[in-house]
């Protein structure tokens, strides 16, 4: 496991293209809007079309490569005799630090602080053998599917839809033309559920619960070293491919053909992760061992993903919010989906050039800098492995 493996990075960068995408119904409607717009019959296909074949289905892939890198991290730094625990305390700290700035200055759509949070969580099973990793990992899936019945179909009151318009409304005027300030002052104190502070950062602290299945799944992959061996497996690869892409499509069109039952709800939340793992299972036996412009550039912009991920919330904003070129709510689905393929090209021209000269980006760079406690971000003086405590 200690060989850089291209496809994951691959990978990376191809989780953070579909994350876009998913993300554009954020930075162009609003974390609420985006579901309560009142789209015109081509916007309408090409939200379902996001809705189905991206939202819920690329973030599960850059959680399952979270967990994979996890498993990756633990493995060399026990080797070279670092003190484990440490180096984990400090990196996820460091993640929920700049999660935290994200979030509040920036975009209300931030992954780091959760992922930085649930990296404490997950040390608890990076000991695990992989078969007890698999179990977790599909019993989790399971229950955390099945307590989404009935979400599909929820209804507000007509007290809460007027609530809900009004919100959406103030955020369309305040985002296309206000303030830094103004729209950092609506994102953080308006609640148009009502939730207050406390539901609402329990919430947030719960849900990346949600996806930890593929969290699990991932440190699944690296102990069993499953990238190492495609070419061996490639007929299982491809079967995996087809069956997990066409199931996980399946189940989540059923919000979309079937919006008022109840079973719309699982079937949602049950796909997104069947069809994250389908669509890895497809992107690594097309292009595991190829080295054609599209590889080389998804490869790039996941050898930066960190970079890249908050670069795209700042082009996105300079571009939707009123103190940039304030197109909020104005561009339209398919508009949205072209600025997103432009603002992505253009990264990976970038990841290209910048990765001739250097060889990590600068979030990446400020990242080693926090889990090594050097500024050079290396660790000089390796201490005694501290083990990790069992999980019960």
């Amino acid at each position: 496991m200690k060989q850089r493996i291209g496809v994951i990075d691959a990978l990376r960068g191809f989780s953070l293209f579909g994350i876009l995408l998913a993300n554009l119904l954020i930075f162009q409607y609003g974390i609420y809007g985006k579901d309560e717009w009142d789209f015109g019959t081509a916007d309408a296909v090409g939200h379902d079309i996001l809705k189905v074949f991206v939202e819920t289905s690329f973030m599960p892939i850059f959680a399952f490569l979270f967990g994979y890198g996890i498993i990756l991290m633990y493995s060399s730094w026990k080797e070279k005799g670092f003190r484990v625990k440490r180096q984990f305390t400090r990196r996820f700290l460091a993640l929920i630090v700049l999660g935290l700035l994200h979030g509040i200055l920036l975009w209300e759509g931030d992954i780091l602080f959760a992922y930085g949070m649930m990296g404490f969580f997950l040390l608890l099973f990076v000991k695990r053998k992989p078969k007890t990793l698999l179990i977790w990992g599909i019993v989790v899936l399971i229950l955390t599917s099945a307590f989404s019945y009935g979400s599909g179909g929820l209804a507000m009151t007509a007290e809460e839809q007027v609530r809900m318009d009004a919100y959406v409304e103030d955020t369309v005027n305040i985002y296309g033309s206000g303030t830094f300030v103004e729209i950092m002052t609506h994102r953080s104190q308006e609640d148009p559920l009502m939730l207050g502070p406390g539901l609402m950062f329990l919430i947030l602290a719960l849900s990346p619960f949600l996806i930890l299945p593929m969290f699990l799944f991932g440190m699944y992959a690296a102990k069993r070293q499953l990238f190492s061996r495609v070419e061996a497996d490639i007929a299982a690869w491809k079967r995996g491919a087809l069956w997990l892409t066409l199931a996980g499509l399946g189940l989540k069109s059923m919000i979309v053909w079937m919006p008022d039952s109840g079973w719309s709800g699982i079937g949602y939340a049950f796909g997104g992760p069947l069809l994250a793992l389908g669509y890895i299972c497809l992107f690594t036996a097309a292009f595991h061992g190829r080295s054609s412009l599209f590889v080389r550039g998804m490869e790039a912009v996941g050898r930066l993903s960190l970079t890249n991920y908050l670069l795209q919330t700042v082009c996105c904003i300079f571009i939707f919010y009123g103190f940039g070129l304030g197109l909020f709510a104005s561009l339209g689905i398919w508009a949205g989906i072209a600025v997103g393929v432009l603002v992505f090209s253009l990264q990976a021209a970038l990841s290209l050039w910048y990765s001739r000269y250097f060889r990590q980006g600068p979030m990446e760079k400020i990242i080693r800098m926090f889990t090594y406690w050097s500024f050079k971000g290396k660790n000089k003086r390796p201490q005694p492995s501290t083990d990790l405590p069992k999980a019960q």
